[in-house]
């Protein structure tokens, strides 16, 4: 059975809300979202048993007598609605009504009688029909890869070299937005997603993006993409969540595709210079046109030379201006560039990944780090400099070696902090650093060690900083922290037994309870007891 990505986060922002922390969506209320955790298993069994089996595709909290609504795809390939009451119990089902009104909306594009056809151009049986632009100045049609309806057979096996998410674990990207440090951390989420588009049942790999600016959440996008039969990679929607502050602002640039606009190919199968396609197509709400300006560059990668790079221009709609990317064969996007700010890849696994073992060095990293935070919280700072010295000695006889080139800078900078930290006795500043550096150190093991041992480790170093955080009673830091905690969880749980999982969420609830009351003496003694937790748990396989 393939569920449905629904998360906890969504839930958790209501809850935030409504304790007082500050936390607000817009757009939304509480019968519109999905069902998360132990609520969810049970809706899910209770609508599946009723119908006899099939796919959960949505789930939500119901409305006006109805606790809980579940989407089922059949096995004879109708869908169906179930409606629960809060004990689990059936009270209905229909029809789904969503279908059907993607139904008649996909014959009237058919027809070209959507919004009387000033909507939509170049309508032909088995094309795509066209947005209208305005006046930007985009590419004819006749320069257009993505004009036919494609077909998917097998649409989560991605082997379109430039775009292989199917195939990567983990992707860290680096570089400077707004003038700040900006990190992004891309996961290939072990749950896919059925979506209707076109008359057809398409599953979509889900990517979590993350991104950190300023070492603070600011971003965060749920990705759904799918392989044609051709080979070209097509973009299916997202999840958007744009925090501030810790909160979530809003959530501008969610789209799917069959509800909000046509999906988009975000990668064709074999570029050409000169070739167009539209990775986002919904102008008012997403667009973005691509130009293929270059097959065959040669890049600067994270450990080596990497040749057949791909250089395109990406036209966006509302800024009416022309950003520069790069996608590199075995590794995706590679670097985005324009007005200043930049986005280029550090590291991604499996194609960094080292086979040999992993380096004594980096383990002695993560240990000096941990004492470093534990002893300047005590005021043990003898220990503290002995552990800062011998991490720094460590360090410049490891950065001698090859280093991923992105992440050397930073590691290094993050050690000299430490160092002045220890050597100026200031706790707060020298356990700031002594995160700073673990996660570095993190990111260099991503290459020796499995993703989800490294995102379990990250879970925990996010939970040291809720505590580093309460002690400075800074409540939109924790809010931060802990929507962080929960993204990180989604990629750790598959790998955690029932009773470990059940005691992760658990003391998450907990957490989220003292983070929304602003207790920071509670927030830190969970936080405490949540790394107890992760330090006992056991990562399968």
């Amino acid at each position: 059975m393939t569920v449905n990505r629904t998360r906890w986060l969504a839930q958790t922002a209501i809850v935030l809300a409504v304790t007082g922390c500050g936390m607000t969506v817009t757009g939304g209320s509480a019968a519109d979202e999905p069902l998360t955790g132990t609520i969810l298993e049970q809706a899910s069994a209770a609508a599946l048993k009723h119908v006899g089996g099939g796919t959960v595709l949505e789930t939500e909290a119901g409305d006006e007598g109805t606790a809980y609504v579940v989407e089922i795809l059949r096995n004879d390939g109708s869908t169906v609605e179930v409606q629960l009451d809060e004990a689990f119990k059936v009270i209905g089902d229909s029809a789904d009504d969503d279908e059907q009104g993607e139904t008649e909306e996909q014959e009237d594009e058919d027809k070209g009688e959507d919004d009387g056809d000033k909507k939509t151009e170049g309508r032909l049986d088995g094309m795509i029909p066209q947005p209208e632009v305005g006046d930007l100045k985009v590419a004819p049609m006749s320069q257009r890869v993505d004009l036919a309806v494609p077909t998917f057979s097998n649409p989560t096996n991605v082997t379109n070299p430039w775009f292989p998410v199917s195939r990567q674990e983990s992707v860290l990207l680096l570089g400077e937005v707004d003038g700040q440090p900006f990190r992004t951390e891309v996961t290939l989420l072990p749950d896919t997603r059925i979506i209707k588009w076109q008359g057809q049942l398409v599953e979509t790999l889900i990517s979590q993006y993350v991104a950190y600016l300023g070492g603070r959440i600011h971003e965060v996008a749920y990705d759904h993409y799918a392989q044609a039969d051709d080979g070209s990679v097509w973009y299916f929607g997202e999840d958007v969540l744009n925090f501030k502050d810790g909160a979530i602002v809003d959530t501008h640039g969610t789209w799917f595709a069959g509800k909000d606009g046509p999906a988009a190919m975000i990668m064709p199968a074999k570029p050409k210079v000169g070739d167009v396609h539209r990775s986002e197509n919904i102008p008012g709400l997403v667009f973005e046109e691509v130009t293929v300006k270059d097959v065959n560059q040669t890049l600067d990668g994270p450990i080596g030379l990497i040749k057949g790079g791909l250089l395109v221009e990406e036209l966006h709609m509302i800024e009416n201006n022309v950003e520069q990317k790069i996608f590199a064969p075995g590794y995706g996007e590679f670097f985005t560039g324009g007005d200043g700010d930049v986005e280029a890849l550090a590291l991604a696994v499996p194609t960094d990944r080292e086979t040999g073992a992993e380096p004594a060095a980096l383990a002695t990293l993560r240990q000096g780090a941990a004492s470093v935070f534990n002893a300047a919280k005590a005021g043990d700072w003898p220990t503290a400099v002995t552990s800062a010295d011998a991490m720094s000695i460590t360090w410049q006889a490891y950065r001698a070696g090859l280093v991923p080139k992105l992440i050397e800078p930073r590691m290094t900078a993050a050690i000299e902090a430490l160092i002045a930290a220890v050597s100026e006795e200031d706790p707060k500043a020298a356990r700031q650093a002594a995160i700073d550096t673990a996660q570095w150190t993190l990111d260099l093991t991503l290459r020796y060690r499995r993703s989800v041992e490294i995102d379990l480790a990250r879970f925990d170093l996010w939970a040291a900083q809720l505590l580093l955080d309460a002690g400075a009673s800074d409540p939109a830091a924790m809010n931060g922290d802990f929507f962080t905690l929960d993204l990180i969880r989604d990629r750790i749980a598959h790998a955690l037994n029932d009773a470990d999982r059940a005691r992760v969420n658990l003391q998450l609830e907990e957490l989220l309870s003292a983070v929304g009351d602003e207790d920071f003496k509670a927030a830190a003694e969970t936080a405490e007891e949540l790394r107890a937790i992760v330090a006992d748990l056991q990562i399968a396989g």
